[in-house]
């Protein structure tokens, strides 16, 4: 088994940061809380005194990962005789420290109150604020979102920040990360051949037989478990296991035809030469010969 490791640009955080920025501001304008700074600085006492005008902060302070969400199974996927298995990714839950900073306390109670509800209202991200993200931000098309209670040790946050306690929202994030790693393990046997004596057959005279394995999956390349995979002219069958394998025993050489049908009767057909042939089927493909 081969390791590859091709990591993939990501962006996630700083996307996320601005998705946040657009979904404050558009919905803040909407209420009048116009000319609204969002900001995501470290609320330090020197920090906060360089503000000029009503200001919302949202402070990442905590990255960890989300346990109850963590995804233990590794992926599978299967072609041209190889099979390539990616770790599960990482899911992780972003914790932001979210203030109001405004000169009258009225008023930032009154910020803070809308920014509260704002946060509440979307569990996920509306569509309009990630499209124009890197790539998409299709990673953030799956983020979950909860205003939730502090973390422990919260107590000690703004003497660890350098600035002075104020009534804070804490919001997470859940996001996931790809794996840049996979395991690369092949070529897969497909094929094997067994020769066997003729018992009622002159000395020495021998036969081969041969042992076909392949693989059922569906259009979108998901193996379909349970299917029946049947070469018909010869009079055998099996069915396909969880990963949509299968494996068809004594086979003669030559040329025959493979037919594989799920339980809803949807069906695929290639024909193979064995030795030597494949047998990878799409359910929903034109037959196609080797």
């Amino acid at each position: 088994m081969a390791l590859v490791v091709d990591i993939p640009l990501n962006t996630t955080i700083a996307d996320l940061d601005e998705a946040l920025r657009a979904l404050l501001r558009r919905e803040l304008d909407r209420h009048g809380f116009d000319a609204v700074e969002i900001a995501f600085e470290a609320p330090s006492r020197e920090w906060s005194g360089k503000l000029t005008s009503p200001t919302v902060d949202l402070f990442l302070y905590d990255l960890r990962e989300a346990n109850e969400r963590a995804d233990l199974a590794s992926s599978e996927r299967r072609g041209n005789g190889h099979a390539v298995v990616t770790p599960p990714p990482l899911r992780l839950k972003l914790t932001f420290a979210v203030t109001a900073w405004t000169k009258a306390v009225e008023d930032e109670h009154r910020l803070l109150s809308q920014v509260l509800a704002i946060l509440f209202s979307y569990q996920r991200l509306p569509e309009d604020v990630i499209a124009t993200a890197h790539q998409g931000g299709a990673a953030l098309r799956a983020a979950e979102t909860q205003v939730g209670r502090p973390r422990e040790g919260k107590a000690d946050f703004w003497t660890s920040v350098g600035g002075q306690y104020k009534a804070s929202i804490d919001y997470a994030v859940d996001i996931t990360i790809a794996s840049g790693a996979s395991f690369v393990r092949g070529p897969e046997v497909r094929m094997q051949t067994i020769r066997t004596r003729v018992s009622d057959g002159p000395a020495r005279a021998m036969m081969e037989l041969h042992r076909l394995g392949g693989t059922v999956c569906d259009g979108d390349g998901i193996p379909v478990a349970n299917a029946w995979v049947v070469l018909p002219e010869a009079g055998l069958w099996a069915s396909t296991d969880g990963a949509g394998h299968f494996r068809l025993d004594r086979i003669r050489p030559g040329r025959h035809r493979v037919i594989a049908r799920t339980g809803d009767g949807d069906e695929a057909q290639a024909t193979v030469a064995v030795p030597g042939g494949r047998a990878d089927l799409v359910i929903g493909a034109p037959a196609r010969g080797e």
